[in-house]
Order: C-alpha cells, then sequence, then structure tokens
C-alpha cells in the first residue's frame, strides 16, 4: 500500500482513494488529504492534491472509508487497565456464575492478596435482588474479596475485607449504605460505603500499572480510539500519565478530570491548567448521586419498584454549591455525574446559580440520564453541556422502567430531547461500566438498539440521533465539549492527523451491520499506531 508521490510542496504523507468524512462545519466529504508532521495540511480531491504537494510516502486507502479519530466523552482508562488485571464478572448470569469464574481466575500466591474482581450485574441475573457475601466468607476466611458492580456504584465485600477496614454492623455514612440483613453486614456496599475497604487495596506496582496501562491503550486503537475524556482521577496519577506521555510511551490524547477531592483542588490551584498536545486538564469530576442499577439514583419521587426509597445525593448541596463557586472563580470546567432527576435537578439549579445565563464555560452534566419534564430548560437557558453514553439506555431499557415507571422513563435517555437544547451533544462509552466499542455506542445512539437487535422498532425512538448527530456526538462534538474543537474532531487543514479507515460506510450501511464495523487502521498524529492482521 505505499508507494511514491511527486507534486511541489514537501509533506510526508498522501492518502488517497477514500471516501473521507471530514465532519466539519458542512459535513463534506472528500477524496484524498496530505499530512506533514503531525498535522493535516489539505483535504480535498486526489487529482488536485496531486499536483500541489510532493510526498514522502502515499496510503491508498482501497476505496475504505476514513473518519476522525473517535473521541470517547466519558470513559475510565485507569480503570479499565486496571481490570485488565482483575476478574472479569461482566456478563455473568447468576451469582452461581460469579463465583465460578473464580476456578478460572489466576489467583494471587499470597494467601493474605486481595481478590479484586469488576462487572456483576444483578438485574441480569434470574433472581435481581442483591447477593449476600456468605458464599465468599466459606471459600476465603483469610483473604479479602472486593467484586464491584459493573456501573462502579455498588461492591460486594467478604467479611475479612469488612475486617480490614473496620466496618460493623450498624455503621452509616453519608451519601452511601452498609446494606445488614438480621442484623449482619451482607457484604454489599452502596456508593460511598466503598471508600473505607477500596482505600485498603494496594495498589499495582509502577511496572505493572504501566504493562496494563498500555494494553489499555492499545485495545482503544485497535476499535478507533485516539482520543479520551477520563472522569476522576487524582493528581498525582495525571503526573505519572503526564511523564509516560513525554517519554512517548502512552501516545493517546487523553482530556483528564480531577477527582472532587480537596489535594486536586489546591494541586490545580498551584500549577494551573495543564495544555499539551496529548494532555488538557482544566476541569473537575463530581458526584450527585449513584446508578439507577443500585439504586443509588436520586429521584424526585419513591422508586417504582422500591416504595419509600428515592435513592440519595453523595454530598450535601453545600458541598457542590462551594465547589461550583471555586470552579467558576478560575474559569475551570465543572463536570457532575447526575443520574436521578431529583440529582439533575440539585445541580442544574446550581450550575444556573453561577453560570447566570449564555456563557461558554462548557460545563457539563455527565449521563444526564433521568430528568424531569421541567428541567430540560436549563441546558439552553445556561449552555449546560449533557454528557451522555447512549449504550447506558440500551443496557438499562430491560428493567428501567420498573426502576421509574412508565410515565417517568419519558424523561430518561432523552438524547435528541437533550441534543436540541444547545445543538450539539458528546457522546462516549463510559467504559468499562459498557463495552469499550464506539461502533456500540453509535449503533444505540441511531438504532436504540441491544447488540441482538433488540427491540426490533428500537427503545423510545423518538429520542434516537441521526447518523450524522452520532458520528459528531463521537468526534468534533466530543473536542468540543473539552475545549479542543480547533485542534482535534474534524478533518481539516490545522488540524492533528487523527483519523481511521474503517471496512463499512457507517452513514450508508445496513443498520445490522454497524455493530460489527471493523478498524483497518487507526492513525495518531499522522502515525500509524494500529492495523488490522
Amino acid at each position: 500500500m505505499m508507494i511514491s508521490c511527486s507534486s511541489k510542496k514537501a509533506a510526508d504523507l498522501f492518502v488517497y482513494n477514500a471516501t473521507i468524512y471530514t465532519v466539519d462545519s458542512a459535513f463534506r466529504n472528500a477524496e484524498a488529504m496530505v499530512i506533514k508532521e503531525d498535522r493535516i495540511i489539505a483535504v480535498g480531491k486526489k487529482s488536485d492534491l496531486e499536483k500541489e504537494y510532493q510526498c514522502k510516502n502515499s496510503l491508498n486507502a482501497e476505496g475504505k472509508f476514513i473518519y476522525p479519530g473517535f473521541i470517547d466523552a466519558h470513559a475510565h482508562l485507569l480503570m479499565y487497565a486496571a481490570g485488565l488485571g482483575e476478574l472479569d464478572l461482566t456478563n455473568t448470569t447468576s451469582w452461581d456464575d460469579v463465583l465460578h469464574r473464580f476456578s478460572d481466575f489466576k489467583m494471587p500466591r499470597d494467601s493474605a492478596a486481595w481478590l479484586i474482581g469488576r462487572g456483576w450485574d444483578q438485574n441480569d441475573w434470574p433472581i435481581k435482588e442483591f447477593p449476600t457475601n456468605d458464599a465468599l466468607n466459606e471459600r476465603y476466611p483469610d483473604q479479602p474479596v472486593y467484586l464491584t458492580r459493573i456501573d462502579g456504584h455498588a461492591a460486594i465485600a467478604n467479611n475479612k475485607a469488612l475486617e480490614l477496614a473496620g466496618i460493623k454492623a450498624g455503621d452509616t455514612i453519608t451519601g452511601g449504605t452498609y446494606q445488614t440483613k438480621n442484623g449482619k453486614l451482607t457484604g454489599i456496599l452502596i456508593d460511598n460505603a466503598m471508600d473505607k475497604v477500596a482505600a485498603k487495596i494496594p495498589d499495582p506496582s509502577a511496572a505493572a500499572m504501566k504493562g496494563l496501562l498500555l494494553q489499555a491503550q492499545q485495545n482503544c486503537f485497535e476499535v478507533g480510539l485516539t482520543g479520551i475524556h477520563d472522569c476522576g482521577l487524582n493528581y498525582d496519577v495525571v503526573e505519572k500519565i503526564e511523564a509516560l506521555q513525554k517519554s512517548g510511551e502512552l501516545k493517546m490524547r487523553l482530556y483528564i478530570m480531577l477527582s472532587d477531592a480537596k489535594k486536586n483542588y489546591d494541586y490545580l490551584l498551584k500549577r494551573g491548567a495543564i495544555k499539551t498536545d496529548h494532555l488538557n486538564v482544566r476541569g473537575f469530576k463530581l458526584f450527585a448521586d449513584g446508578a439507577l442499577g443500585s439504586r443509588g439514583a436520586c429521584l424526585l419521587q419513591d422508586y417504582a419498584d422500591k416504595s419509600g426509597w428515592k435513592g440519595f445525593l453523595l454530598s450535601n448541596p453545600e458541598h457542590f454549591d462551594s465547589m461550583a463557586a471555586l470552579i467558576v472563580k478560575n474559569k475551570w470546567q465543572m463536570c457532575t455525574h447526575a443520574i436521578g432527576d431529583s440529582g439533575n435537578r440539585t445541580l442544574l439549579k446550581i450550575y444556573a446559580k453561577y453560570l447566570g445565563g449564555k456563557n461558554d464555560l462548557r460545563w457539563r452534566i455527565e449521563h444526564a440520564q433521568v430528568l424531569n419534564e421541567n428541567d430540560f430548560h436549563f441546558f439552553g437557558d445556561y449552555n449546560i453541556i449533557p454528557s451522555v453514553q447512549p449504550t447506558h439506555a440500551t443496557s438499562d431499557m430491560y428493567w428501567a422502567g420498573d426502576r421509574l415507571g412508565k410515565d417517568r422513563l419519558k424523561g430518561a435517555y432523552a438524547y435528541q430531547q437533550l441534543l436540541q437544547q444547545n445543538n450539539w451533544i458528546p457522546l462516549g462509552t463510559d467504559f468499562p461500566v459498557e463495552s469499550i466499542s464506539p461502533f456500540k455506542t453509535f449503533y444505540a445512539a441511531v438504532a436504540r438498539k441491544d447488540a441482538s437487535g433488540f427491540p426490533a422498532g428500537g427503545f423510545q425512538m423518538d429520542n434516537a440521533l441521526t447518523r450524522e448527530q452520532a458520528l459528531r456526538g463521537m468526534t468534533i462534538w466530543a473536542a468540543r465539549a473539552a475545549f479542543e474543537e480547533y485542534e482535534k474532531g474534524s478533518l481539516e487543514p490545522g488540524k492533528f492527523a487523527d483519523f481511521i479507515i474503517l471496512d463499512k460506510d457507517l452513514l450508508k450501511a445496513p443498520e445490522k451491520e454497524l455493530p460489527g464495523t471493523k478498524v483497518l487502521m487507526t492513525y495518531l498524529g499522522g502515525e500509524r499506531v494500529y492495523e488490522q492482521r
């Protein structure tokens, strides 16, 4: 696929024989582009560009389809990387299946070492109630076990882990629950109740974490991701990432939100916002409430399937207010996880107080999952950005109606309605909560179906996105959500040469073929970082 070409101006790479979706403001197509160093310098017709440029190398795309590199506007790269070395509990069919997974897991030799797993979801099981830790206590009386639910907002720990964390029956915590049954801890920890146990888990060695992170990066390149918004890290982890980027080992472009902790605010106050070609740190990730699947989302009215229970906020409203004051003063970006209609309303009102009207601070609500019909206007009135993950709709649709009831469900996963508020909406996966695949994001956004094609007519199709909207949400709108729309997210002169070659045309392929789309090549800054073998 490599040949020479001749023309006038010197350049490095000539890409031709392609259908190029530039995703510029006019959503134009092109057939060729020219790259010099790490930037695109021209896009247009093959014949025109050949006359003007002399290129060291050429890439014949063989009639395939080129798009800007995908940008995941909400994910957890470090969490995903750590999970590559842990017990995978996704797609388990029962609690017994969870226990069975241990038999195939490479157990730590040290009997005192923690057994860590992630990905179980009781909503996928015949018995949809939380399990208890009795079997874990029996199997591992002296070895701590900690298994996180798929959404990261609940976990089950055995008694040894609870003992090491100093947790006893009857303990309480703001914004969380230590679940008990007949006066005994069941091991189920909801939201803030997870923190004491998680704090006792030793970090992997620097060498081990580096290896896992680089493997995670390669997995991202394989599915066409060239940029990720990592939602919630501490500053010391950011510094380690920065060192790996400076050494050239970590190439992924990262927009990182710092976690809601005093040490992180103090750090950014002292250092100032960080901006390089590969790293951007200028915002904070806060949590209004928990997740719908674990009934931690904060609702205005009782859960339809649990009378007397509305969920809870993870912090007092005064905390969110004070952090909003600090963030607006320093012109940072506030990004808040909000799932329930009460959680969303609380934060939207606080945002409105400090934003004051139209603005370009681009404060974000992460998920914006369940909204009261009277609250959508906040997004448009105050230019608040709804950052959503379409696969949440198709993962939750089986049971979300049970949690919310028919009427309240109408305001959930309302992506088209949210888009209309500002006429743009960034899309993400929330991996490892959901699959890392951007093609599942695209399919869930436009078809509103799961991987098996269910339901036949799509889920609440009035809130489906068009294919163009979905593609923009995964590229230029995701870049815009990080103040990076002038350097990435579309294939235009002056922008980074971050692009992918696919085997299918996402704008025209039959709907059922979309989830199976394959990445043939991924380029980042003009460098090929992945090629299908």
